[in-house]
């Protein structure tokens, strides 16, 4: 993982540096739409391969992050439990990564084909993420019903604990 510190001059803030807060959102908020704010967040990573003999080490670096100038808040709706959809919004972005993290050390890689393998899970893994994001927005919808907020916050701090549980 990218565990960069937070740089406040900088446009991205990486996970988990620390929690979200309202001065993160800097750029200009959309017209119309059903959103008061917006976290813009993704996952992405780095790697390189070493063949010695014939073991293929393979390292890769796992960046989760949170892009300021694409992310918006609308006046009047910087209240806390706002807050918390949105940090939710990375929390979830968080999640899929570590997921596609593990699903790559349990890949039976290969030298011919690693990296298209690697891609692929990594297309997948985007893939459930944006899914994932959508049902979050969908069901809450964008954060007006509490009930099904609370839920989503159920269902990532599992998530959480059973990714930080596995080896």
């Amino acid at each position: 993982m990218d565990n960069r510190p937070d740089d406040l001059a900088s446009d991205t803030l990486f996970y988990p540096a620390r929690r979200l807060r309202w001065s993160d959102f800097r750029g200009t908020p959309s017209r119309g739409g059903p959103s008061a704010a917006v976290a813009f967040t993704s996952f992405a990573y780095e790697g390189n391969s070493l063949l010695r003999r014939d073991t293929l080490q393979i390292t890769l670096n796992l960046q989760v992050f949170f892009i300021r100038s694409a992310s918006w808040v609308r006046g009047g709706n910087m209240d806390s439990y706002s807050l918390a959809h949105e940090q939710l919004h990375f929390d979830i972005t968080y999640l899929v990564a570590r997921r596609f993290m593990n699903k790559i050390r349990e890949l039976p890689l290969t030298k011919e084909d690693f990296d298209s393998m690697i891609q692929y899970e990594y297309l997948e893994s985007f893939r459930e993420m944006n899914r994932l994001q959508e049902d979050f927005d969908g069901e809450t919808r964008h954060g007006t019903v509490i009930s099904a907020q609370l839920e989503w916050n159920k269902k990532v701090a599992r998530g959480l604990e059973e990714i930080n549980a596995s080896p």
